[in-house]
C-alpha cells in the first residue's frame, strides 16, 4: 500500500483540524478524523503531548531573567504555573514576580495564593506555594 497516498486520501476525506471539534455524528474529533470521544489517545500520545507542552512552558519561563538562577523546585513551580495559566495570565502575577526577584519566597507564595487562580486550582496552588516557600519537593 502507498502510505503517502492513503494519508493524502484520508486527509482529503476527513479534513484536518489542529483543535478539537464536534463531527457530524456528535463525536469530539481532532487531527485527521481521530475520534476522541470513543477512541481517546494512547499513553504514548499523552506522553508526547505532555512533553511538548512542558517544552513550551519552559521556553516561556526563560523569558524571565531570574528563572535560570532558581533551584529546580522553584523552577518547577513556575513551569507548572505557566503550563496551567499560559504566559499571558502568568505575567499578571506582578506582585508575586516582584517578590521572586527579591527572593522573598514567603511573599511570593502569599501573592500566588491571593488570586482567583488559587481559588480555581485549590490544592495545586497550596502545594506550589509550599514549594515556593521551602524550595523542597512535597
Amino acid at each position: 500500500m502507498n502510505l503517502d497516498k492513503l494519508v493524502a486520501q484520508l486527509t482529503k476525506h476527513e479534513g484536518k483540524s489542529l483543535k478539537p471539534y464536534v463531527d457530524t455524528v456528535g463525536k469530539v474529533t481532532i487531527g485527521v478524523g481521530r475520534n476522541l470521544t470513543d477512541r481517546g489517545i494512547t499513553e504514548e500520545e499523552c506522553d508526547l503531548l505532555l512533553s511538548t507542552d512542558i517544552k513550551i512552558a519552559t521556553l516561556f519561563c526563560h523569558a524571565y531573567d531570574w528563572f535560570d538562577t532558581l533551584d529546580d523546585v522553584r523552577q518547577a513551580v513556575f513551569a507548572d504555573m505557566i503550563f496551567n495559566l499560559g504566559p499571558t495570565r502568568f505575567a499578571g502575577f506582578k506582585k508575586m514576580i516582584a517578590a521572586v526577584e527579591q527572593r522573598n519566597w514567603q511573599s511570593a507564595a502569599d501573592h500566588a495564593l491571593d488570586s482567583q487562580w488559587a481559588v480555581q486550582v485549590g490544592s495545586r496552588a497550596i502545594r506550589l506555594a509550599q514549594m515556593l516557600r521551602t524550595g523542597e519537593w512535597p
